[in-house]
């Protein structure tokens, strides 16, 4: 959530979040002496709460996600109580203020489903395969209804996997590190060669930033990295930039539903809001190695946990 003079100045952020298991309260250290940023632990879906701290905002963008699709097909109610339920409540208690303010709704290219060849634009029909990519189509269809219906200021933006420092050790990348770190070997799915886009972090916030103070009101914009890698080829520069071989992966059963290959077309974004990628994969991946080698304090408890 952000107050405002004009979005190109923001002047403070107000951080709403949860901290389930994959919250780490860590990662805002570095904004402990900041006096324009305030965190808050709450949910999403306590309207309550929401329709408080929305009274000296002027812009939300929600990051707000279970977003792991193994954890989503071992139980999806958790899901659609955060990605839907709490989209809701998130657009309601906006509805509710007499001033207008903007959402920005975090969506992803998962709720395309699987393409095998080409990339999905943003008037791609949805196709989502996982009940996480099916709670976050739910969720983005409700911010477009809000806009159609009652005239929120909405955007919405659908990235491709994202990479980088501090990212949660039940992804692919920061497992893969992190098992190798601690001598174990790293589960591919499958034969390996289902394909993602990846995307830095960094390159992801940028994107975001554009969309948030220039994107059209109603619109969807596809996010990407233009790196598109299948499992084993990530897998392999991961050992290898790491020292290890052939002998530390491990070949595991599939996941069920598991889509083959996702591509955006973000032509949209750099076309109309001047959106570049700007960190080499490979420059961003040993960046990323590094970190999780120098700071194992933050990720073993968790992984632990």
């Amino acid at each position: 959530m952000f107050s405002r003079g004009e979005l190109s100045g923001i002047s403070s952020i107000v951080v709403l979040d949860k901290l389930t298991y994959a919250g780490v309260l860590a990662n805002l250290d570095e904004t402990k002496s900041n006096p324009n940023v305030q965190f808050v632990q709450g949910d999403i879906c306590d309207s309550n709460l929401v329709k408080s701290l929305l009274e000296s905002v002027e812009a939300v963008v929600n990051f707000a996600a279970e977003s792991h699709v193994d954890r989503s097909i071992a139980g999806a109610a958790v899901f659609i109580e955060t990605n839907v339920v709490g989209v809701q409540v998130l657009l309601d208690s906006i509805r509710s203020l007499s001033r207008q303010i903007r959402f920005l709704q975090i969506s992803t290219d998962e709720v395309y489903g699987s393409i095998s060849h080409g990339s999905w634009t943003e008037d791609w029909p949805l196709q989502p395969n996982s009940p996480y990519s099916a709670s976050k189509a739910g969720g983005e269809l409700l911010a477009r209804s809000y806009f159609k219906t009652y005239g929120i200021d909405v955007v919405t933006t659908r990235c491709s996997n994202n990479y980088g420092i501090n990212h949660f050790p039940e992804k692919l990348i920061p497992l893969f590190i992190t098992n190798l770190i601690e001598g174990k070997k790293v589960p591919v799915y499958g034969d390996g060669m289902n394909v993602r886009d990846w995307l830095h972090v960094d390159d992801h916030c940028r994107g975001i930033f554009k969309v948030l103070v220039t994107g059209k009101s109603g619109e969807i914009y596809n996010i990407g990295g233009g790196r598109e890698l299948n499992n084993l080829e990530i897998t392999h520069l991961i050992i290898n930039a790491m020292g290890f071989d052939e002998s530390s992966i491990e070949y595991v059963d599939d996941r069920k539903g598991h889509d083959f290959r996702y591509s955006v077309d973000w032509s949209k974004i750099q076309n109309e809001l001047g959106y570049e990628p700007q960190v080499n994969f490979e420059d961003g991946l040993r960046e990323t190695i590094e970190w999780y080698q120098s700071n194992e304090e933050w990720w073993k408890p968790l992984k632990n946990s």
